[in-house]
């Protein structure tokens, strides 16, 4: 019998099922906008498969340690603080879609505040990896080089401090009172709470770290204010129904931020200035003559978020206790 020619194949004969559901689903999708699927897929025969060492760019990662000293544990200092910057950000994406949601529900907030939560607890808990981490004389000297840098310097920080709450819970109280109604942004911040903890012991003068701060960071600290000032996560939980604003969820999560970022977190730079700075019969002073004393601690600074959620007495605590016991400790 003589050979019989081929029938030409069909598509169904060439592809698997998934790959034409695949295929018809990208044809729907291109030719929504007018484009031609036969050379999206001509462009895709060309390119390359993606790597993880290029989908993360690992080595430009890893070239952003550039210590300014010999010391071998200034390397452990800047990993730390870029890695601390980078939660910083994962907080501050969950914050934006947080403050995206025009008719938010309880779940999602309870969602994104977890998420937050979960970020700043690792931090927290991390933070003994650097404390113990460096050898102490080592830090006393390589720290002189870094002046007048301090993690005071932070602007991502007090970014997250904006989106949290109101404005005015930033500012003290005997200073807000000062402000008379309806203050501006400009005011607000002109008088807010960290100002006090970059100034000059013996004159009350800014500190450079301060001066050097607010020349870099004072318009977009501005701009973040005004742009959170009906997005920051307290004014995204009065969109919600009543009820659902007293959920124990919620409650929990947003009582549990309000510690993390005012009392936990500045916590652990207060045990480690305790450690490093601490000395008898005097001081050392912090690399951005920042003054940790009182200004790191929870019961001077008394920065709450959400004081509507505490009671008396606990408002009346706050941070008191956990301040000892970090003394205790580092003692």
């Amino acid at each position: 019998m003589p050979d019989q020619p081929l029938a030409p194949s069909s598509p169904e004969s060439e592809f698997s099922p998934a790959v034409l559901a695949q295929l018809r689903r990208l044809q729907q999708r291109y030719a929504a906008d007018g484009q031609d699927l036969a050379a999206y897929l001509e462009g895709l025969l060309h390119a390359e498969y993606v790597h993880y060492w290029d989908y993360i760019e690992l080595e430009t990662l890893l070239s952003l340690q550039r210590p300014l000293t010999r010391f071998p544990d200034e390397t452990i200092f800047i990993i730390y603080h870029q890695v601390t910057e980078l939660y910083f950000k994962l907080c501050l994406h969950e914050y934006e879609q947080l403050g995206a949601l025009e008719q938010p529900t309880l779940g999602e907030v309870v969602l994104r505040l977890g998420r937050i939560n979960r970020y700043f607890d690792t931090l927290i808990n991390s933070f003994d990896v650097m404390v113990d981490g460096m050898d102490k004389q080592q830090f006393l000297q390589f720290r002189l080089t870094l002046m007048p840098a301090s993690g005071f310097q932070s602007v991502q920080y007090r970014f997250i401090e904006l989106a949290s709450t109101a404005l005015a819970n930033l500012v003290p109280e005997e200073r807000r009172r000062l402000l008379g109604d309806a203050p501006t942004h400009e005011q607000y911040l002109g008088c807010i709470y960290w100002q006090a903890g970059a100034t000059v012991e013996e004159t009350g003068a800014k500190a450079l770290t301060l001066t050097e701060f607010e020349k870099k960071y004072t318009g977009q600290l501005i701009d973040f204010a005004r742009r959170h000032e009906h997005t920051n996560a307290w004014a995204v939980v009065q969109r919600l129904p009543e009820a659902e604003r007293r959920h124990p969820r919620l409650v929990r999560a947003l009582k549990q931020l309000d510690v993390n970022v005012n009392v936990n977190w500045p916590l652990m730079h207060y045990k480690s200035a305790v450690r490093y700075l601490q000395r008898d019969p005097k001081d050392v002073p912090a690399t951005g003559g920042t003054n940790w004393r009182t200004y790191l601690p929870p019961k001077f600074q008394r920065r709450i978020f959400y004081p509507q959620l505490w009671t008396a007495q606990e408002l009346e605590d706050w941070g008191k206790g956990w301040v000892e016991a970090v003394l205790e400790e580092a003692g």
